[in-house]
C-alpha cells in the first residue's frame, strides 16, 4: 500500500502541471475549447442550425447562437430522452442528471455525454484529489477510502429506447472504472439506495470499520452521515472512528454555516477541507489554496464561460479577458454535453484574475427583492455567521421569504431557522441579523431606514429536523436536493408552516 500510494500522488501530481498551464494561458485555452466544442457539434442538428461549421471566433459564435435556458432547450432535451440522438451534441446521450431546480418544482433533465462524464466530471474528480496532494505532500490518501454520497438512478422506457436518470453523484458513481472501487466506500448497493433513511443507516455501517481517509458530499448530508456513525460506532468523535482522515471535499452549500459543527464532530484539527463548485451542468472550480475561500475556474473540462454582469441591465457576456474584480456575474456555459451559451443561474464574484479565483455569490432566481432590497445567498450567509457567532448559536438550516406589505403594515423579510444550538434569545439574534444585513447591503438598509419600507425580520425558529421532513413529503431527499435558502415568494415558508402546524 505504501509503494501504491506514492506512485499514485505522483501521477496526481503530474497534473498539476497541466493546471499550472491554463493558469498562464486561461484565454488561449478557452478559445481552443469554444473552437473544439462547435466543430465536435457541427453535424449535429443544433450545428447545422446554428452554422457551427463557419464558426472561428467567439464573435460568430455570438451572433448565431442566442442565449439559452433550460425552458428553450428543453424540446431538444426531450427528443434525446426519448431516443433521438446528434441533436444537441454529436455523440450518444443516454445519461440525466436530474435536478429539482431551485425556484420550481419543475424536475430538470441535463443531458450527460461520455465526453463530459470523462473530461468534465471525472477530471474534476481526479484534480480535486491532484490538488489535495498538492497542498499536502505527505498524503497518503491512498492507503484508505474515499467515503462519497451519492443518489439514486431510474431507467425511463420510452418504447425501445431507455435512458437512465438520476443524481449526477450516481452516474458517476455508477460508471467509475473498475480499478476505483477499491478505493470507495461503501458498496454499490448501498450508495445508490433511494431509500435516504435506510441509506443512511447503511453507509454508516458499512464504513465504520473501513480506514476512511477522505469524505465527499453536501455539509447538511454528510453532518447527518457523522451522526449516524458516532451513533452506531459509540465514539465521541470521527477521529476515534477514522483517525487517518485527512479530507473534506464539500460544495453544494455554503459552508461557513456548517464549520463549527464539523470542526467539533470531526475533532481533527490538522483536517484538510476543500471546496468544490460541481453542479449538475459542470464541474467548474476548485479549492487550490489551503484556507481560502477562493475557487479556480477550471478552464479545460470542455466547457466555454461567458459572463453577465448582474448590475447592468442587458444581457451581453463578457469573455473572460473582460470580467473586473468584485463584480456580481451570471455565468453562461457551452459543454460538452451540448449546453450552448445556457443561463446556468448561479452568479459569482471574481477575486483574482491571474488565475482565475472567484467566490460563489448565489443565484439569479434565489434573491429576495420583494421591496427593491436585492438580497443575495451571499448577503444571507454572511448575515446569518455574524448572528451565530454573536449569539454562540449554530443552525441546521434556514429559509426567508418577504412577508408583503398589507394595507398600513410594512413589509419584512420571514426567516425560518432549525437551530442546533438556540441562542439566548430570538429577539437578539434578531436584531444582530439584521444591523448584519444593513452592513452588509446598502439597498437593505436603505429599505430598513425608520422602517418605510421594510420593518425588522421575522424569525422563526423551528422544531429539530423539520427540514428535513419538509424535504422527505416532496420526495427530495438527497445530496441533489437543497433547501432553497432565499426566495422571492412564500411557496416554500408557507409549505413549512402549515405542515408544522398539521
Amino acid at each position: 500500500m505504501p509503494l501504491l500510494n506514492s506512485i499514485a500522488s505522483w501521477w496526481m501530481k503530474k497534473r498539476i502541471h497541466q493546471i499550472e498551464l491554463f493558469m498562464k494561458y486561461p484565454e488561449d485555452v478557452q478559445n481552443e475549447w469554444l473552437l473544439k466544442l462547435t466543430h465536435s457539434a457541427k453535424d449535429s442538428e443544433w450545428g447545422k442550425a446554428h452554422d457551427f461549421k463557419n464558426i472561428y471566433s467567439l464573435e460568430h459564435f455570438k451572433n448565431n447562437v442566442p442565449l439559452q435556458d433550460y425552458e428553450s432547450l428543453k424540446p431538444f432535451i426531450d427528443r434525446v430522452r426519448r431516443g433521438e440522438q446528434n441533436i444537441l451534441w454529436h455523440s450518444d446521450i443516454k445519461w440525466f442528471a436530474k435536478s429539482s431546480g431551485t425556484t420550481n418544482d419543475k424536475s430538470k433533465y441535463i443531458p450527460v455525454s461520455e465526453e463530459s462524464l470523462n473530461d468534465c466530471h471525472y477530471n474534476g474528480g481526479r484534480d480535486m484529489i491532484a490538488i489535495h496532494c498538492s497542498l499536502k505532500p505527505d498524503t497518503h490518501l491512498f492507503t484508505g477510502k474515499n467515503l462519497a454520497l451519492a443518489g439514486s438512478l431510474v431507467t425511463d422506457q420510452f418504447g425501445k429506447h431507455a435512458s437512465q436518470n438520476g443524481d449526477l453523484s450516481a452516474i458517476v458513481i455508477n460508471n467509475l472504472p473498475v480499478w476505483a472501487e477499491f478505493f470507495r466506500a461503501p458498496d454499490l448497493s448501498i450508495a445508490l439506495l433511494d431509500k435516504w433513511d435506510e441509506k443512511l443507516e447503511k453507509i454508516a455501517k458499512a464504513t465504520i470499520n473501513e480506514n476512511v481517509v477522505s469524505l465527499a458530499g453536501v455539509p447538511s448530508w454528510m453532518l447527518l452521515i457523522m451522526k449516524k456513525v458516532l451513533d452506531q460506532s459509540g465514539k465521541k468523535n470521527i477521529a476515534e472512528v477514522w483517525p487517518n482522515l485527512e479530507v473534506y471535499f464539500h460544495g453544494g452549500v455554503n459552508f461557513n454555516p456548517y464549520r463549527d459543527q464539523f470542526k467539533k464532530i470531526f475533532n481533527k484539527p490538522d483536517l484538510n477541507y476543500l471546496e468544490l463548485y460541481n453542479a449538475t451542468e459542470g464541474f467548474f472550480g476548485i479549492q487550490d489554496q489551503n484556507n481560502s475561500e477562493e475557487l479556480l475556474l477550471m478552464l479545460d473540462y470542455g466547457i466555454y464561460y461567458e459572463f453577465i454582469s448582474t448590475d447592468r441591465n442587458t444581457d451581453e457576456t463578457l469573455s473572460l479577458n473582460e470580467v473586473l474584480l468584485d463584480v456580481n456575474y451570471e455565468m453562461v456555459i457551452s459543454t460538452n454535453a451540448g449546453l450552448w451559451r445556457y443561463r446556468l443561474g448561479d452568479t459569482i464574484k471574481f477575486t483574482s484574475l491571474n488565475p482565475f479565483r472567484f467566490k460563489i455569490t448565489g443565484r439569479t432566481k434565489h434573491f429576495m427583492n420583494a421591496f427593491g432590497e436585492e438580497i443575495i445567498v451571499d448577503n444571507a450567509d454572511k448575515a446569518i455567521a455574524i448572528a451565530c457567532e454573536k449569539t454562540g448559536a449554530r443552525i441546521a438550516e434556514y429559509t426567508a421569504a418577504p412577508v408583503y406589505m398589507n394595507g398600513n403594515e410594512n413589509g419584512a423579510h420571514e426567516w425560518l431557522v432549525e437551530f442546533d444550538t438556540p441562542p439566548n434569545t430570538i429577539e437578539y439574534f434578531t436584531e444582530i441579523l439584521d444591523n448584519a444585513l444593513k452592513s452588509i447591503n446598502s439597498d437593505y438598509e436603505a429599505k430598513r431606514y425608520q422602517n418605510i419600507a421594510l420593518k425588522q425580520p421575522i424569525v422563526k425558529a423551528l422544531p429539530k429536523g423539520t427540514f428535513y421532513k419538509w424535504l422527505a413529503s416532496k420526495n427530495k431527499l438527497g445530496g441533489q436536493h437543497k433547501v432553497p435558502r432565499l426566495c422571492n415568494d412564500r411557496k416554500y415558508v408557507e409549505e413549512i408552516i402549515f405542515m408544522i402546524k398539521e
